[in-house]
């Protein structure tokens, strides 16, 4: 009997006020798997995100960690389902009070009660797995650039060997050249725990450099989904208009609506 998919959302829906955000969104990621979700501003990438999180619980649908409903879990059962993932966060999220070793080593310590030294030794292994010296370790996170902020997310990401990563967004506020050292540390960082990795991004270079599979969200539903290396020849309209960035197709734009 083949294993379930790792996530699975099946029909959710979720609406703000008169906004309907996810319009019946299906999505299956396995195991092993790196899926990167793309899509324009507001269509429903980050709220998909938090639906899986548990952050917001949508009107209807079914949300499925390693075939365990999760919406309306009880909040200890939720927690136990939450330990197996990890997530770097668009601009990192560091503690600004917690030195760079601390904030990598914050799940072990708080939510696996690691002894402080022993953490500090995984913290600076898991550094060094994102390319950081040991004497990182106990700088501040407002002494580093961006760029060294978000290896540092990632550190902390995968610090705790979760079998699942989010990300949101990595390459945001970073250069062409940083944005490939992320993309590749993602990539080989994820390989090496065998980590199912679920990526929102709109960076087209990103989401195919880390991606097995990638899957177009427009107007809260999926309107494509395919291996990330046959996205450019797909012909599919929603992924050609997105990938050229033309005003023309039919993704519409609500900043030229009169």
């Amino acid at each position: 009997m083949s294993k379930p998919p790792k996530i699975s959302l099946k029909n959710v829906h979720k609406s703000f006020g008169k906004k309907h955000v996810l319009n019946g969104l299906s999505l299956d990621i396995m195991e092993g798997e790196s899926l990167v979700v793309i899509g324009g501003s507001g269509t429903g990438k980050s709220v998909m995100l938090k639906c899986i999180l548990g952050l917001i619980t949508p009107e209807s649908g079914e949300i499925f960690i390693d075939g365990q409903q999760v919406i309306g879990l009880p909040q200890a059962e939720r927690e136990k389902s939450l330990r197996k993932t990890g997530m770097l966060f668009q601009y990192a999220a560091l503690f600004d009070s917690l030195p760079v070793w601390e904030n990598v080593a914050f799940g072990l310590i708080q939510a696996q009660g690691m002894a402080r030294t022993k953490a500090r030794e995984k913290a600076i292994e898991m550094l060094s797995l994102v390319g950081l010296e040991a004497d990182m370790a106990d700088r501040n996170p407002a002494e580093l650039s961006m760029g060294m902020q978000k290896r540092v997310g990632l550190a902390r990401a995968i610090a705790t060997h979760p079998e699942i990563i989010f990300f949101d967004e990595p390459t945001t506020g970073l250069d062409p050249i940083m944005g490939d050292v992320i993309d590749t540390l993602i990539r080989d960082c994820t390989r090496h725990l065998g980590a199912t990795t679920l990526t929102i991004s709109h960076d087209m270079e990103s989401a195919q450099k880390i991606a097995d599979r990638i899957a177009l969200i427009y107007k809260g539903e999926v309107v494509w989904n395919g291996p990330a290396n046959e996205i450019e020849t797909c012909g599919n309209p929603y992924v050609e208009q997105f990938i050229r960035g033309d005003l023309d197709g039919p993704i519409e734009l609500d900043i030229l609506k009169p």
